[in-house]
């Protein structure tokens, strides 16, 4: 595929991901796989490097929407640097088909449970989310207030980091279901809050895969051309789409992206 479609092809991905809370790599790593015979590391760098750019974009947007629940963030942070470091490293040790396979697979795992909705806690959610009742956090205050949401929360956000190094993806199609599901955080602040932990996630796992050399720098600067244009693009349409059809939309597409993933690497 010709290299000079990547800032347009970057401008999509950068829309639907800032859109649905994911930095983008679920879309950008089977594009390089797929169209540009990237190695699975390689992909996972050179789209680690994007989504820092992606993600500041995008917070950036969300934080004038005043949807960011920035301390929240920076816990989760604390766990998903370190994670994004291990799996960086990961890279270099697991076989690049196994690599895809896995890919493939915990992203279909991940799109069921948000379509479907399936909670990790014991209260029962609203799908319309207007109110503050069922067990949804409204405020970042009153979910501090619940030391088992955090103490959840920060525990499986290290894999939401692992995810971040080992695949190449920013981490939200991970921490999005971990702050939804298991946080009880409505989504479209889930969404935003993900764009900026995504950040130091991101960036750490970039420091590992620079040292591993698996970063194509040339790439990168095409996507993100387009990218953090289109990150300003999906954060404003975000806001105008209901709960429920966000979470459809997010479980839809990693659908498409995880079948072609699995199809590719059997």
């Amino acid at each position: 595929m010709i290299e000079i479609l990547l800032p347009i092809l970057g401008f999509l991905i950068g829309t639907v991901a800032s859109m649905i809370g994911v930095g983008g790599g679920v879309f950008i790593v089977p594009l390089l796989t797929l169209s540009y015979d990237f190695s699975p590391a390689q992909a996972a760098g050179t789209s680690l490097t994007t989504i820092i750019f992606t993600s500041l974009a995008s917070a950036t947007n969300y934080s004038r929407q005043k949807r960011i629940y920035y301390k929240t963030g920076l816990i989760l942070a604390t766990t998903t640097v370190p994670g994004a470091f291990v799996g960086a490293y990961l890279t270099s040790i697991i076989e690049a088909r196994l690599l895809g396979l896995i890919f493939g697979v915990f992203l279909l795992f991940v799109a069921l449970r948000m379509i479907f909705k399936l909670s990790f806690s014991r209260s029962k959610h609203s799908d319309t989310e207007k109110t503050t009742h069922h067990g949804l956090v409204y405020s970042e205050s009153s979910l501090f207030e619940s030391k088992t949401k955090i103490l959840l929360g920060m525990m499986l956000s290290f894999f939401g980091g692992l995810s971040s190094g080992l695949l190449g993806i920013g981490g939200g199609s991970l921490m999005v279901p971990i702050m939804t599901l298991a946080m009880d955080i409505p989504i479209h602040i889930t969404v935003a809050t993900s764009m900026f932990t995504m950040i130091f996630t991101s960036t750490s796992g970039v420091i590992q895969h620079f040292s591993l050399g698996n970063i194509r720098f040339e790439y990168a600067l095409l996507l993100v051309l387009g990218t953090i244009f289109g990150a300003q693009l999906g954060a404003f349409t975000s806001k105008r789409i209901s709960s429920r059809n966000l979470r459809r939309i997010f479980g839809m597409v990693l659908i498409l992206v995880s079948m072609r993933m699995i199809l590719r690497f059997i």
